[in-house]
């Protein structure tokens, strides 16, 4: 092995990993950065010890969550899109981005502290989503489904909006209503 490279975790370090980024990501979305860590290490059912040894801080934590929320909705493009019709796929994706972004309002205030130290938790989430919406929108284009005068740009920034403006837990029947709404807007008319 390299020096540097890293080896690959055994398969219960791995679940183990999973679970804490799953509880996190959950308890972060609700309670913010206030959470306590010892809850997260408790509810994904490992001890203190291994929350730490796999983020030993507050910031490793919250950056992986991100990183790997990220990863989780860009890999469910294709996943969508073979088990749906490519209009349902692009909407069960959109539906997915409010669930990215909703984690991501909880953990918002880490994520531009981590950002101002000089890391950069974001590295290629934007041109990483922008790819997976591309995908869904270029198969909806290929079943004569959405207009073809957007670009996922567009629709990329209408998402955003939508998402910030009312994707908090409690606004999320309107961010969904919404979402229906521009994804009405896209669609080819006979």
């Amino acid at each position: 092995m390299t020096e540097g490279a890293q080896r690959p975790l055994r398969a219960d370090a791995r679940r183990n990993r999973e679970k804490i980024l799953a509880v996190a990501a959950r308890v972060f979305a609700t309670e913010g950065l206030g959470a306590h860590l010892e809850r997260i290490a408790k509810e994904a059912g490992v001890g203190s010890a291994t929350l730490y040894r796999n983020f030993p801080t507050r910031e490793s934590l919250v950056e992986a969550v991100y990183r790997n929320e990220v990863a989780q909705l860009c890999d469910a493009a294709p996943t969508l899109l073979a088990a749906k019709p490519p209009l349902d796929a692009l909407r069960a994706w959109a539906r997915l981005f409010l669930d990215y972004v909703t984690t991501k309002y909880g953990m918002i205030d880490a994520l531009r502290a981590i950002a101002a130290t000089g890391s950069n938790p974001y590295g290629h989430s934007r041109e990483m989503i922008r790819a997976a919406l591309s995908t869904l929108m270029e198969a909806c284009v290929a079943a004569g489904t959405i207009r073809t005068d957007i670009s996922p740009t567009d629709i990329g920034v209408a998402l955003e909006g939508i998402a910030y403006t009312s994707a908090s837990p409690e606004h999320r029947k309107q961010a969904e209503r919404l979402l229906d709404l521009t994804l009405d807007g896209l669609t080819t008319r006979p």
